[in-house]
């Protein structure tokens, strides 16, 4: 089982990149905070994965942090929470305001990020406010937005949230009253896009 991958980004996008490890290029999806505080294409990083096999694929999840990667094991030990949600959960919000979210049981906070309702909240809660107090959350760092050029900012970030669940008229709508111009960031552009979603 691969746990962990150090190697040349080869291609890097919000959803997940193409680490060139001696020549092998392994596709590992990552959350947005990992996105967030990956080096340009060319950059080295190291990245924590998680390998999860099924029937008809093997996929690599990867994390910057061991704590992101602690928190997306203790998402899909959920039942009814699988890989793909638990990275779309982890773009949404980060470890932190999600740890205090689970241990104050605020179902509000958790139903607004797609893909979970106020069931799946209600068991996040049940199954999750007891584990979360045990991990360390002081060891995760902030995540800076990196001003990084980029011809189609705004597609990339349309791209990145309807893969996480959200519909293209509500993605449209939240992008058309943001600054999308001056050379602002994915990350940036992102960040701006979240904020009104989530309101």
């Amino acid at each position: 089982m691969i746990a962990l991958l150090t190697g040349r980004i080869a291609h890097k996008s919000p959803d997940h990149i193409i680490l060139d490890v001696q020549g092998v290029g392994y596709r590992v999806h990552i959350p947005f905070s990992t996105y967030y505080e990956l080096p340009e294409v060319g950059g080295t990083a190291a990245l924590h994965i998680h390998t999860s096999v099924r029937e008809d694929a093997i996929l690599l999840y990867g994390f910057r942090t061991m704590l992101e990667k602690s928190f997306f094991q203790l998402l899909i030990a959920v039942s009814g929470v699988g890989p793909k949600l638990a990275r779309d959960i982890l773009s949404n919000i980060l470890p932190g305001p999600l740890a205090q979210a689970l241990a104050q049981g605020d179902l509000g906070k958790l139903s607004t990020i797609p893909g979970i309702g106020r069931k799946t909240a209600e068991r996040l809660v049940l199954e999750l406010k007891d584990k979360v107090g045990k991990l360390d959350l002081s060891s995760l760092p902030a995540a800076e937005p990196r001003e990084i050029p980029a011809e189609d900012v705004a597609e990339d970030v349309i791209s990145a949230l309807l893969n996480l669940g959200y519909k293209e008229p509500q993605v449209r709508k939240a992008l058309a009253g943001l600054d999308a111009g001056g050379g602002v960031s994915v990350e940036g552009l992102l960040k701006q896009a979240l904020k009104t979603l989530m309101k």
